[in-house]
């Protein structure tokens, strides 16, 4: 399964980061995360963009153009 949705722990994993970052960074930065019932779950994809536009470290928001 490719394209599955991770969860929390599996994303925090995956960025090297703590879940807590996790949480501050869907509240505080926009990070993009879909709520089903009372579990938060994310697309690879959509938050490997979302790091490359460098949002969680510049406090952009998450429809900002990218750099280059």
């Amino acid at each position: 399964m490719k394209d599955r949705w991770l969860s929390v722990d599996e994303i925090a994993v995956y960025l090297g980061v703590k879940r807590d970052t996790i949480y501050k960074w869907i509240g505080e930065k926009g990070m993009p995360s879909h709520k089903i019932g009372r579990l938060w779950k994310f697309k690879k994809d959509d938050v490997d963009e979302w790091v490359r536009k460098g949002v969680a470290s510049e406090g952009k928001s998450w429809d900002a153009p990218i750099e280059e």
